[in-house]
């Protein structure tokens, strides 16, 4: 018997998720915030609006009803923005299975709380932090539901529970890892897009690939710093969910907060910049903000995040934060 599985948010990588999910063998249910979506994509077959082009298997089914979606489910994945997992599981907690796996695909810290995605549906839901797994990795979704090889990791505490996602994900093409560092993992993840958009920066002014070399290092270096900080295996951040998502996301053209830095460093405004994606998240100018207040409660320097946010939220220009980036005062690596 084919098992139901939930995805909360038809976005890109939550329509991707639910793609796979149903590549692999289970039936899915793919909930969308607006009824007309879930209503084009049963239709259709496409999510046009975030997946255009992709076809998707008749092992899903969208709906606009949290409830319907929610019905009888025991695995079910949150791939909502970071900044609205809070207000989305509050409305469904009373919807949620008894002993149902959450499980967490965004990648950000809550502003105010300065929690990771895993300690906002543990604090909201009140679930023992066992059932809670997180999703992340060098994943972007027009790649993986391209069929092009890809791996993620899957970290929760409970073993069990990562083992059983770790098969209803895995696909010929796309191999995902067990871990028990749920801290590192979600540390990996809402790190990387603040670097990435410090590369795009870069990138934007015509600065070549050491400096994007230089970024990626120094940028893992300052992940690295918070996330011991907190209490993150090192190991962790110098594997796929560090390293791996930090290379992907500041590398890809494909990737929108590498794409949106590089707009800033051509010259557009935030706002210019953010209309020119169809008003679509960026996690990243966001999460340079919570990341910044996180490092300093736990005072761990971070200077790229610093000079990011200084360009997302204090009105520096490109110009001066791309001598920020590199041009600390000289010393031991």
């Amino acid at each position: 018997m084919a098992s139901t599985i939930a995805v909360m948010g038809a976005g890109a990588w939550g329509t991707a998720l639910a793609k796979l999910l149903a590549d692999a063998g289970s039936e899915v249910t793919l909930w969308a915030r607006r009824s007309d979506l879930a209503d084009e994509i049963n239709d259709s077959r496409h999510n046009p609006d975030y997946l255009p082009g992709v076809e998707l298997p008749p092992g899903v089914r969208a709906t606009g009803d949290a409830e319907e979606a929610l019905s009888g489910v025991t695995t079910v994945l949150l791939a909502v923005p970071a900044q609205t997992m809070r207000a989305n599981v509050e409305q469904w907690k009373s919807l949620f299975a008894e002993g149902a796996t959450l499980v967490s695909t965004a990648k950000g810290i809550e502003l105010d709380t300065l929690m990771r995605m895993s300690q906002v549906i543990v604090d909201v839901t009140g679930v023992d932090p066992s059932q809670v797994a997180v999703i992340s990795g060098p994943n972007l979704a027009s790649e993986i539901v391209a069929g092009q090889p890809a791996a993620t990791v899957i970290a929760c505490s409970d073993s069990g529970r990562a083992v059983a996602l770790q098969r209803m994900l895995n696909t010929g093409f796309f191999r995902p890892y067990t871990n028990a560092d749920v801290i590192g993992t979600e540390i990996g993840g809402a790190c990387k897009n603040v670097i990435a958009l410090a590369c795009g920066m870069a990138a934007g002014v015509g600065l070549g690939e050491n400096t994007a070399a230089a970024i990626i290092t120094r940028g893992l270096a300052e992940i690295m710093r918070l996330g011991i900080a907190v209490g993150a295996k090192g190991a962790t951040l110098a594997g796929l969910a560090g390293v791996g998502d930090l290379v992907a996301t500041c590398t890809s053209p494909r990737s929108r907060n590498r794409s949106f830095g590089e707009s800033l460093g051509r010259g557009q405004t935030m706002e210019s910049a953010q209309q020119a994606r169809g008003g679509h998240v960026v996690e990243g100018v966001t999460s340079c903000e919570s990341v910044l207040a996180l490092a300093s409660s736990y005072d761990v320097e971070m200077p790229l995040t610093e000079a990011v946010h200084r360009v997302c939220h204090k009105g520096l220009s490109v110009d001066q934060a791309v001598v920020l980036l590199l041009g600390r005062s000289t010393k031991p690596e």
